[in-house]
């Protein structure tokens, strides 16, 4: 088992400010097992399991079901299958201090109820998929994502059959789970859409008139894939200077290995004489560069200008403005639009990541950052 203790503290400080703790990340991340491994010093911790029909029973009459638990802890499973439990859990923990453990599949933009009744009391936490600080291997992670069970997956081929699967499932029930009524068919085939433009800017016109239906419900469809955190929307940065920036945001698949499950690519050579490789390191480092820095979405975003000058990434964060060109070569080179960012932008920094070991100085305030540099 991959050992996710960082995780673990995080939830430990929410406690510290909240008396509810939100753990969200998409499904089979490994959510239960984290909570699990925070309960095992918890004797008396209960848990409500919102698939299971006998914890669904036990919650018919929910306000006296959870106002009788005597325990330091209770974690309830799948809450965004009871939306209804908000306001209750409000209730709970001002009348009496306790801490309430809540795990979703969906991002508290989803659960707006838990942002609005449970305000000042609850503090959240993504699980991400596996990283490289945890895996200490970026090839094989990048192949596979970062999903438990792909990642550790005896074979490939296993693997690729769980992420197929996974696909199936989670447009199947997963969707539907969350109350939203959208054809199986339809969903795949705008996430194929999305795989096929990953990295790309999301012209929701074009991909509507393809699909037949609406630039609209593509930005519905497209919202509940980034609340499921399947796709992330990478907003563009607008600067006030005299250049004209592009306005329309990026898409990226996060999980590489369900972009991959997506496209067919089963193995490390297929992935080797895809067309698009750097689009996919792209994707991949990008994930794991926010990971690194632990960036809000509300702190991510791209820019680039109609002139051609761009910056697949930038980070503002604590003050600081931290830029990020990803590159899929062996030989990084500075460039003019690389100086054009750093300055138009007041770069604290700006980093060139490539997929190796070595991280030289480009120019002032300008590093080659090999990517293999982030293993600890």
């Amino acid at each position: 088992m991959i050992n996710r203790s960082n995780f673990l503290e995080k939830i430990d400080f929410k406690y510290k400010i909240h008396s509810v703790c939100g753990l969200l990340g998409p499904r089979q991340i490994g959510k239960t097992t984290l909570a699990k491994q925070y309960a095992k010093n918890i004797p008396n911790a209960y848990f409500l399991d919102l698939e299971n029909p006998f914890d669904l029973a036990r919650l018919e009459n929910p306000m006296l079901t959870l106002s009788n638990i005597q325990s330091d802890l209770i974690v309830i499973d799948e809450i965004q299958r009871r939306a209804e439990l908000f306001p209750i859990l409000r209730v709970l923990v001002d009348e009496k201090p306790r801490k309430i453990l809540i795990l979703g599949s969906a991002s508290r933009d989803l659960l707006q109820q838990s942002s609005e009744t449970l305000a000042g009391r609850i503090g959240y936490i993504e699980l991400t998929p596996f990283s490289i600080a945890d895996t200490k291997e970026y090839k094989k992670l990048w192949l596979l994502g970062g999903f438990p069970l792909s990642y550790l997956a005896n074979t490939n081929e296993e693997s690729y059959g769980w992420r197929q699967a996974y696909i199936s499932t989670f447009m199947e029930r997963d969707i539907p789970g969350l109350g939203f009524n959208i054809p199986a068919l339809q969903m795949r085939r705008l996430w194929m859409m999305l795989a096929h433009n990953h990295g790309g800017l999301l012209n929701m016109s074009e991909i509507g008139k393809s699909l037949g239906i609406t630039h609209h419900t593509v930005r519905s469809y497209v919202e509940i894939l980034a609340g499921t955190f399947m796709v992330r929307v990478l907003d563009p940065w607008f600067e006030n200077i005299s250049k004209r920036q592009v306005k329309t945001p990026k898409v990226y698949i996060r999980d590489s290995g369900l972009f991959h499950a997506l496209l067919g690519i089963k193995t490390e050579a297929d992935l080797q004489v895809y067309p698009r490789l750097g689009a996919s390191w792209e994707g991949f480092a990008l994930e794991e560069i926010i990971k690194i820095y632990q960036a809000q979405p509300e702190e991510c975003f791209f820019w680039a200008t109609q002139g051609g000058a761009e910056l697949d990434l930038l980070i503002i964060k604590d003050g600081r403005r931290i830029g990020f060109e990803i590159k899929y070569t062996d030989t990084p080179k500075l460039t003019k639009s690389m100086h054009i960012a750093l300055q138009d932008l007041a770069l604290d920094h700006l980093y060139v990541v490539h997929p190796h070991k070595d991280t030289f100085p480009l120019a002032d305030k300008i590093t080659a950052q090999g990517f293999e540099s982030y293993i600890k």
